[in-house]
């Protein structure tokens, strides 16, 4: 049954539009009731009346209109639309059992894989998810890995994420520490933490991964990490990514709740990144890509390195990184 099935003004409105209204009043006060279905007056409002049951055509004469009783139609328009209420409510409660064998059939080994269920395309990814989450949950972890999400997608989700967390979902997020430097995360961070979303930065190389209620696990595929998600229902696995994965890498990440300040251990490790790839001859751009960070926060670190080891150019901080590179190796292996 769709909102066309049911009678009134805008189809199922419960109000005449002031136009009908006037048009009806005229009738019976100027016309005497009636009017013919070949006169002038025609249109939206005519149709309206029509449609709501206002005017009726008449048994005796087949070209006139006739306006009836309003108090009457009344009593019967409120119990035609109570029955329709009380349809579409049996159906939304009925629709979720009646198409649990189709879901059944959709999730089957057969078709997912059985404890591991490969699913292809954003939409999917998407609606997996929803449909994991639907029922509520107590319970998510997640880690992702590259630079800073885009601001618009940032402002996107804040609103059902700001929904989750307030629930009371038990919500934990390990990102590159190159979010730091970005503003719309760290006001993000700042608008979640507030709320009890917890936060914490890891500079270290990790995949991308999601455990809902320790029940459900997603992983990205190496297929297409944007397109093609892997779900894991296998409890054994499940445990295995939450105790041995995240929780240990939660462990060594620090603490992020979308203060400007950036903590000097996490200065120290982003720099001693930089230095590895200057050494191996990356240009400038590629390494603020890699990392995350503007290529104006690339050079402001830079200028700080050349303060630290008294020289002038890059040149002489190449070199002098040259023949610091057996330390340096050393401190980022530690």
């Amino acid at each position: 049954m769709s909102a066309r099935d049911l009678p009134g003004t805008a189809y199922g409105s419960n109000s005449l539009s002031a136009e009908a209204h006037a048009l009806y009043l005229r009738i019976i006060k100027d016309l005497g009731g009636t009017v013919k279905i070949d006169s002038e007056i025609s249109g939206a409002a005519l149709d309206e009346l029509v449609s709501l049951g206002l005017l009726v055509h008449d048994t005796d004469h087949a070209g006139n209109l006739v306006a009836i009783d309003p108090s009457q139609l009344a009593s019967t328009l409120s119990i035609r639309w109570q029955r329709q209420a009380l349809d579409l409510l049996s159906r939304a409660v009925s629709i979720p059992s009646e198409l649990t064998e189709l879901a059944d059939a959709f999730h089957s080994p057969e078709q997912s894989g059985g404890a591991i269920e490969y699913v292809r395309g954003q939409a999917l990814i998407n609606q997996r998810l929803q449909q994991i989450t639907a029922a509520g949950i107590t319970e998510a972890v997640a880690m992702q890995p590259g630079g800073p999400r885009p601001p618009e997608l940032l402002a996107g989700s804040l609103e059902g994420d700001l929904k989750s967390v307030r629930r009371g979902t038990a919500m934990r997020t390990i990102y590159h520490a190159s979010t730091r430097y970005h503003q719309s995360t760290r006001d993000y961070v700042a608008t979640l933490s507030a709320e009890g979303w917890q936060f914490r930065t890891l500079d270290e190389p990790y995949t991308r991964l999601i455990i809902i209620d320790r029940k459900v696990a997603v992983l990205p595929s190496v297929e297409d990490i944007n397109n093609f998600a892997t779900f894991i229902h296998d409890q054994s696995v499940v445990n295995f990514l939450q105790e041995e994965v995240f929780e240990r890498n939660w462990t060594r990440a620090l603490d992020f709740d979308g203060e400007r300040n950036v903590p000097q251990e996490v200065v120290s490790r982003l720099r001693q990144t930089i230095v590895d790839l200057l050494l191996a001859g990356t240009n400038h751009r590629v390494i603020a890509r890699r990392l995350g960070i503007s290529e104006r926060t690339l050079a402001r670190h830079l200028a700080e390195m050349r303060e630290d080891y008294n020289v002038d150019s890059l040149f002489q901080l190449g070199y002098a990184l040259g023949r610091s590179a057996t330390s340096t190796t050393e401190i980022a292996e530690e």
